[in-house]
């Protein structure tokens, strides 16, 4: 008689049962739980009575079929997923139905579901994944397909939420499992955007190498410790290893400083992302960009904040944005690629226990938002996708770990989701802090279905989140409600927008007269210059098109996406200009079109007067050009004190240089510009009495903006235009700043440097 061991696995409303036989033969048996069936065995299959063994270390389905093992010595939580559903009814409980949920581990992203980029875990369901579907009914069911062109948050915010009802807690994330990642990555599989694996190979086929600023550095730490509901949880150990000193390309900062991690990740992804759409739309193709530049990412462990955890997650602040679910990934604030509700399975006390840890609200469901300290929020599922018929929500992951945290009182993080101003189909996701679920209740939706709602409620003490952008765009809609008014447009009608002129800090009624304008005044006519060649194409330049030579000024590649977002710094980029056929819309005509963004110059604390925007800003979006005088060399004196507003071509610091890194984990030869090779051109330009909005951007050692030379009507290149352009995501109403130039720590030698007052954890402490 064969000896046979075997292990169950629940998946969804089906039990998985492999049996391995001390034969050669190896068997699957499916058996459909639910709803009951009449399954009779055939001769040649056998029914066991399944008792999981805890000894056993199951090999568990990895993406795309690579083979993965259980590396874990402490035994495995095996169960057998009981016919039907939760009898009790929502809100009922038992022990035996909470240990019957509980899939393998802390590293499960929807309870009993792992994080993979495709395919089904071992845990059940469709895994949290990279593709389009969302079997759970996710908060985002449009997706992250979008390509379109408040006061500072504080740098961190905890609180002591120690008190409870029901006493202390002792709560320890159970990682039992933890699987391998993948070694490679593919991306040259242009039939299915989900079949990304992990090899590191590009889509030429060149190996595709960890960069050297990176090496040294385990981007997945920034952990921190958190205590809510006198909750405690282990943390994994920070590994961080100081930077080599001549490691030039060195992008997290030898400190470790959680925010400078965060920042350097989600630049990463969006260098990845833009660079792969510009070779997307040069190759006619519509592949997801966003989903690439996450594979990427997971595949070279390039992410912060890897451990999942209840509360906050280090380096993230309220208010912070996002463009895309992926971003949200990487950083470690939402898990769940798609999935609405992230949770993680823990251990209180004695009792595992699935609790909810994040929700992303972005509009999928019928949830109530208006009021931004309160959120009811919908329970995902039940609505059909793909022909499916529509159905009741289901007690079941998602919606079983938020109960059970009204149960447990712990805090949950919430991203809200809203329309992006600044395209017709994207969206905009802002972290909103910590909520607290009070109230769940089930009724019935518009469409008839039974819905689970649940209410939660704002913690007290946090920065503000949502209110600020919901008080921006209410500015933006309408104008006339922006308090503490001293101009209602500080260009006098010359700019596309009203530029506001607002103080409510003092009595100041404004900065020192000058004159506003919105072109450089150049010494020499522009008529006396060169023109720029100009191309040859028919109403606008297409991406790939060989017979561009605008292009081709360009190294080959449109400079601009389709939304007229930069893919990259480069040291010049050369637009389309009066003697080129194409039209005015023209994808390579951003920054002669002037300003899109609406303004606001304010009155700082301590640095004078600044500039920020009502709008939220996307990485690599055109701001504004630096407008003045352009100051002939034999006339300017570099130790006028007086002239505050003299912009100079000086080396910016390392975060500006290392804006568009990443090539080489595409296979691609690095682009960047390390200090000691930084060039600085001849331009200066004065805006002490004639100039615009940008004269009012103030210095700062970590800056949100970078300047970018661009031409356009001449060929001088010695004098280019100064532009700017976003360097990250920049919230409403977040100061918009960029670096005067390095000059580094000492000031000595250098007569018009300046005590640096921008507070950054990185401040220089001088200026120009």
């Amino acid at each position: 008689m064969s000896k046979f061991y075997c292990f169950a696995n629940g998946v969804g409303d089906n039990m998985i049962i492999n049996y391995a036989s001390s034969h050669r033969n190896t068997q699957l048996l499916r058996v459909e739980m639910n709803p009951p069936s009449n399954f009779m065995p055939t001769p040649d299959q056998d029914v066991l009575d399944v008792k999981p063994l805890r000894t056993l270390a199951p090999m568990f389905p990895a993406p795309l079929g690579v083979n993965t093992f259980n590396q874990s010595t402490t035994p495995p939580l095996i169960f057998v997923t009981p016919a039907g559903q939760f009898q009790e009814g929502f809100g009922a409980w038992s022990n035996s139905a909470a240990k019957s949920f509980f899939a393998f581990g802390s590293k499960d992203a929807c309870g009993g579901k792992a994080d993979t980029f495709d395919g089904h875990n071992a845990g059940g369901g469709k895994a949290a994944s990279f593709g389009y579907m969302d079997d759970l009914g996710s908060q985002n069911a449009a997706g992250d397909d979008q390509d379109c062109a408040g006061v500072q948050p504080a740098a961190h915010w905890t609180s002591d939420m120690s008190a409870n009802a029901n006493g202390p807690i002792d709560a320890i994330p159970i990682s039992a499992y933890r699987v391998a990642q993948p070694n490679v990555i593919s991306l040259d599989d242009d039939d299915n955007d989900d079949n990304y694996v992990a090899n590191q190979t590009s889509a030429s086929g060149r190996k595709i190498k960890r960069p050297s600023r990176l090496s040294g550095y385990n981007m997945s730490d920034g952990l921190a410790s958190d205590s809510y509901n006198s909750m405690t949880t282990k943390r994994p150990k920070p590994s961080h290893k100081k930077a080599s000193v001549n490691n030039e390309l060195a992008v997290v900062p030898p400190s470790g400083d959680p925010r400078e991690i965060v920042e350097a990740v989600l630049m990463t992804f969006e260098a990845l992302r833009r660079r792969h759409l510009q070779m997307d739309e040069a190759q006619e193709t519509s592949k997801r960009a966003d989903l690439k530049a996450g594979a990427i990412m997971m595949a070279s462990n390039l992410r912060a904040n890897s451990g999942k955890r209840i509360g906050v997650v280090p380096g993230v602040e309220i208010g912070d944005i996002f463009y895309f679910r992926m971003e949200l990934c990487v950083i470690g604030l939402h898990a769940p690629s798609m999935a609405g509700i992230d949770y993680m399975t823990t251990k209180f006390g004695d009792e595992d226990d699935s609790v909810a840890i994040c929700i992303v609200a972005a509009g999928g469901y019928e949830n109530n938002d208006d009021d931004t300290d309160v959120l009811v929020y919908s329970g995902s599922g039940g609505n059909g996708r793909n022909n499916e018929e529509r159905h009741d929500q289901k007690l079941e992951r998602g919606n079983l770990a938020l109960e059970r945290s009204l149960s447990r009182k712990n805090v949950i993080r919430v991203v809200r989701g809203y329309k992006d101003p600044g395209c017709l189909t994207g969206k905009v996701y802002i972290y909103d802090g910590l909520y607290r679920i009070h109230k769940s209740w089930k009724e019935k939706t518009k469409t008839g279905i039974s819905c689970f709602k649940y209410k939660l409620l704002r913690e007290p003490g946090q920065p503000d989140g949502v209110a600020i952008w919901k008080m921006s765009q209410k500015w933006v809609e309408n104008p006339t409600t922006r308090g503490s008014v001293l101009h209602p447009d500080l260009s006098s009608g010359a700019e596309n927008l009203p530029v506001f002129l607002v103080n409510d800090i003092d009595d100041d009624k404004g900065p020192h007269h000058f004159t506003y304008i919105t072109q450089v005044k150049h010494l020499k006519p522009l008529g006396s210059m060169k023109s720029l060649q100009g191309c040859r194409c028919l109403g606008v330049c297409l991406p790939g098109d060989a017979n561009c030579c605008c292009a081709q000024h360009n190294g080959g590649n449109l400079p601009y996406g389709s939304s007229g977002l930069l893919v990259c710094r480069k040291p010049m980029v050369y637009e389309c200009g009066e003697s080129c056929q194409c039209s005015y819309n023209c994808r390579n005509k951003v920054t002669q079109k002037g300003v899109r963004i609406h303004f606001e110059v304010f009155k700082t604390g301590n640095r004078g007067w600044g500039l920020r925007s009502w709008d939220p800003i996307r990485a690599g979006s055109f701001l504004c050009e630096y407008v003045g005088v352009v100051i002939d060399d034999g006339r300017c004196d570099l130790n006028n004190h007086e002239d505050d507003y003299m912009f100079q071509t000086l080396c910016p610091g390392e975060k500006t240089l290392k804006w568009n890194y990443g090539p080489e984990l595409m296979g691609e030869q690095s682009t960047n510009i390390s200090a000691d090779t930084f060039e600085p051109l001849p331009i200066k330009i004065s805006a002490k009495k004639m100039g615009n909005v940008s004269r009012f951007m103030n210095h700062s050692c970590a800056p949100n903006v970078f300047w970018q030379p661009v031409q356009f009507d001449h060929e001088d290149d010695g004098h280019p235009h100064i532009m700017f352009f976003a360097l990250k995501h920049i919230p409403p109403m977040t100061e918009l700043t960029y670096d005067y130039g390095d000059i580094g720590t000492d000031s000595g030698g250098v007569p018009r440097a300046k005590t640096c007052l921008c507070g950054s954890s990185n401040c220089r402490g001088f200026f120009i």
